[in-house]
Order: C-alpha cells, then structure tokens, then sequence
C-alpha cells in the first residue's frame, strides 16, 4: 500500500572499450562511445525481472517510488458531538488565547513569541535544512569541481641513467595550472529524488516549528492560568484566616466569660491554623507558575507581579468549536511534519534503487603545462582530456537489494509513526474535551456548595453567640468551608485549563508568525521572519 517494491535481477557484462585508433575522426569516436553506453542503457532496462524499469518512464525517468500520502484513521465526529456545548463549526483557533479577553496574556504571549529559545532553535533548524536541500539542488551540477595548479623543481640522478637515452638537461622546471571537473549524470533519478528527501525535510522543519511555537503558547496561557489560580488560592486562604481569626477571638471572649471550655478555643486556633499553613503550599505554586512564564519568554528568573498584576482566573466560555476531527491531519503541525517523514522516507527508497544500476559520469580535465612559466600559456603548453565514464556495481547486488529493503521498512515505519499522531491527536482533543466538559459540571456544583456552607456557618456563628450550639459545628462548618471554596476555584482554574487543552491539542495559534511578516526583533537575524518560503504539498490548515 505505500511502496512498490523494487527489484533487478543479478545480472554480468564485461565491457572492454578499446583505445581510439589514430586515424578515427571525431565523429566516428563519438559512435563508439555513444554506441557502448547505448549498450549498457539498452541491457539495464532488458534486464529480466527489472521492476523498477517498467516506472521509470512514468517516474519522470527516475526509479524508485512515487510518494502517495498514507491513509490515517481518523473518528467521523466527537465522542461528544451531541453535547450542545460541542460545536462542530471550524474551529476559530488562529488566535484562541483572545476568547478570555485578558490584555495581560495577550502581551504575555507576544513576549513568548519573541524571546522563547526552543523555539528559536528550531528556527535555526529550518534554516540548516534549507541549506540542505540547496546542496541537494547543486548535485545536479558538476559534482566535482576545481581549479589546481603546481610548481616543481625536477632534479634528476646522474647514476639513474636509462640505457640508450640521452637526457639534455638533469635538472628543469615543471609548471601546470588548469581545471577538473567530474559530472555523474542523474539518469536515474539519484540527484532529483535527493531534492524531493530534502525538501521534504525542509518542509517537515518548519511544521516542526509551527508545532514548537504553538505549543509554547499553550504553555504561556496554562503557566498564566495557574498563576491567577494560585493568586486566587492566596486569597481565599487570607480571607478565611480573617474569618477565622474573629471565631477565634469569639472564643476566647466566651471562655473568659466561663460561657465554654477551653476546648472551644483551641479548636478554634487549630482550624486558624491548618488554613494558615495552606498559604505558603499555594505561595509556591504561585512562585512556580511565574518562573515557568519567565523562562518561556526566554528571561532570566524575576518576580513579575508587577508586570502582570492582579486578576482574576481567565474565565472560560460554557461552548468551544472544534470542527471535525478529520480536519487535525491539516490542522496539527506535528501531523504535517509526520508526513513529511513519509515523503522523505520514500524518496530515500528511490536513492537506494540507484544503485542497481550503472552510474554514468563525464570527466575532464584541462591544462597548460611547461618548463618555462612565462611559455605556460602559450598553444603549446595547452593539454587535457574528457570523455564519459561509467560504473556499475554488478557485484553488490546482495547489499544493494539489503540496502532498499532497510529504507523500505523505514518508509513503513514512518507511514505508522504518521497513523499512530494522528490517533494521538483525535486522543489528545478527546481527553481535553471531556476534561471541559465535566470541570464546568464539577464548579457549578462546588459552587452551590460553598454558598450552603457559607450560610450554614452564618447562622452556626449566630447560634454560638446565643449559646444554643456548640463551637464544634463551627470548627467543622469553617473547616469544609476553606476546602470546598479552594476546590471550587480549583474546578474553575481546570475548566480554563481544560479549554486551553483543548486547544493546545487542536495546535492552534502557530498563525500568530503569519501576522508579523518581519519577524520578532530578536529573530530578524536568523532570517526566520522569511518563513515559510519552502513549498508544502499540503493544503493549507483551515483559518
């Protein structure tokens, strides 16, 4: 289903090309070599078995396979599609991070973009595979190329005489200067499928990028959500030591009126205390989340509560549009970049084929030679050679075939590994979105929650006064209280979370470089604002 296997049966010849004869004009020189290398093209595509022979034609006069994008499985709709809060429209996730209407993350993701160095670092990986594939292009060009020249002094042995020959001088000059070129033809597509392997690279790098960039400011938004929850915790943590601190005082004020026992009093600075030590467990969330937003914007460690202030939890909206599931295999960056592998993976199955054939060059080399450096470039000292060569490697037909074989399995592996991220994509949408979905449920009902249980110390406080309860229902009322208040504003920092999952999972948000065509100021240099010149064989994500 992905590959055309590719096979030539073991075949010999011995050719023995004779020196040109004197009187052979050019033309009939030309014959001959035309007609020897006739020949060889002649028994390579009769040779018996030659599958690959049979495309090569329809190749474009290069063996090997066609790439054929794999298929990938994919769900037709979501698990929760009926939801009515599941809406099956196109996603709107160019700039999803706006939906919460937060100024403060806005910028914070501007920052991200600019300064974050993973994300620098792929850059600069786009720009090394473009390079690449430049490389790839000049093959088709004289592979072997140079201009050389020497100088030497020849001093020759008066003992080293050769018998009958009489030498005019034992001691000369030798100059020479000239070029040299070697130039293997492509005619089986060796050089152009190493172009559609690089480009493919290339292609792959920079949805590599766009999956680095996307993720980072998923990240931004998560690292700044948890940061207002953990403000939030502080704060609600703060508010119930005041609460406390007055039930306590009420305490102590009835115990010295012999009203209760002292157990009222050290039941009510026992709650005072355990919410105390809750502030700084939710201080080192806090401080966590502001280092994790530092170092994604690629800054050192700082305290940024003055640059970000105060605020609330981000405030996510009830109903979030995911489109179809089958629109990740456009929408996903890292699934693009999967199959790119593939494309690489396949042209690297035509390069090995190459070798099962005879590989056809044109060699030469010009020069101007003499004793005398001031006669070196007269007509005289004019010499050289060129004429075509070939070689092939008949007898390596057991490694060649070992050889395709291997990128034959590392093309399937690579169609699996794309099958298997687009499975992890669909999971990924799925597992956030159920994580939404149930988190909004979840803080509805702790909110209902907190607002009985506030109403229930209320008047638990109001008895107490009066005597006709104990402290103990206070003690318990304020301590059910502080939990259920922090695991509501837990439930709505994960419904936020959950939708930022979302999508974090659906990619979005790589668009945010198509609307700054020069690039972040930091990056001008490496010429990534020139993203994407590279052609992609994939239709464009949907915006």
């Amino acid at each position: 289903m992905f590959s055309r296997s590719i096979s030539v049966a073991s075949a010999s010849a011995d050719f023995a090309v004779r020196p040109a004869r004197h009187c052979e004009g050019p033309r009939r020189r030309a014959l001959r070599i035309g007609g020897v290398a006739g020949l060889i093209v002649l028994t390579v595509l009769l040779a018996p078995g030659c599958q690959s022979c049979g495309n090569w034609l329809h190749n474009g006069f290069k063996v090997g396979p066609d790439y054929q994008k794999p298929a990938a499985p994919i769900a037709d709709h979501w698990i929760d599609f009926n939801d009515p809060r599941v809406i099956s429209e196109p996603a709107h996730d160019r700039d999803w991070w706006r939906i919460f209407g937060d100024p403060t993350l806005d910028a914070l993701v501007q920052q991200t973009y600019q300064g974050n160095l993973p994300l620098q670092s792929q850059g600069q990986r786009v720009l090394e595979f473009r390079a690449q594939r430049a490389i790839a292009v000049g093959n088709l060009l004289p592979q072997a190329q140079s201009f050389n020249g020497f100088y030497r002094r020849i001093q020759i042995s008066e003992n080293g005489n050769i018998a009958g020959v009489s030498l005019p001088t034992r001691a000369f000059d030798l100059w020479n200067i000239g070029p040299s070129l070697s130039w293997e033809l492509d005619v089986w597509g060796r050089y152009r499928r190493g172009i559609e392997m690089t480009t493919a690279q290339a292609d792959q790098q920079i949805e590599l990028y766009d999956d680095v960039l996307a993720i980072a400011v998923a990240d931004t938004a998560r690292a700044y959500a948890n940061l207002r929850a953990a403000e939030e915790f502080v704060r609600l943590a703060r508010q119930n030591v005041e609460s406390q601190q007055g039930s306590l005082k009420l305490a102590e004020t009835r115990y010295r009126e012999g009203a209760v026992s002292e157990m009222d009093v050290t039941q009510a600075r026992s709650t005072l205390r355990e919410t105390t030590a809750l502030i700084p467990e939710f201080e080192i969330m806090l401080r966590q989340a502001n280092n994790e937003l530092c170092i994604l914007r690629g800054l050192p460690m700082h305290d940024i509560t003055e640059q970000v202030g105060e605020g609330p939890i981000p405030a996510a909206p009830p109903a979030v549009s995911l489109g179809i599931p089958g629109e990740l295999m456009r929408r996903r960056p890292d699934v693009r970049a999967a199959e790119r592998a593939v494309a690489s993976a396949s042209a690297e199955i035509g390069i090995a084929a190459t070798d099962l054939f005879p590989q056809f060059s044109i060699d030469g080399s010009f020069s101007w030679t003499s004793n005398d450096v001031s006669d070196l470039f007269t007509g005289k000292s004019f010499g050289g050679l060129a004429g075509p060569t070939f070689r092939w490697n008949i007898l390596n037909y057991g490694r060649i075939r070992n050889n395709i074989s291997r990128e034959q399995s590392q093309f399937q592996q690579a169609a699996l590994d794309y099958q298997q991220t687009v499975l992890q994509a669909n999971r990924e949408v799925e597992n956030a979105l159920i994580s939404f979905l149930k988190s909004q449920e979840r803080a509805a009902e702790l909110q209902g929650a907190v607002e009985d249980t506030k109403r229930s110390v209320e008047i638990a406080l109001t008895r107490y006064r009066e005597g006709a309860t104990t402290f103990e229902r206070i003690y318990n009322l304020q301590n059910v209280l502080v939990r259920q208040q922090i695991e509501q504003a837990r439930a709505r920092a994960e419904t936020t979370l959950a939708l930022i999952e979302v999508y974090r999972a659906l990619r979005g948000g790589w668009q945010i470089r198509l609307d700054r065509p020069s690039g972040p100021p930091d990056l001008v240099s490496t010429g990534i604002e020139e993203l994407p010149p590279v052609e992609t064989h994939l239709s464009p994500p949907p915006q």
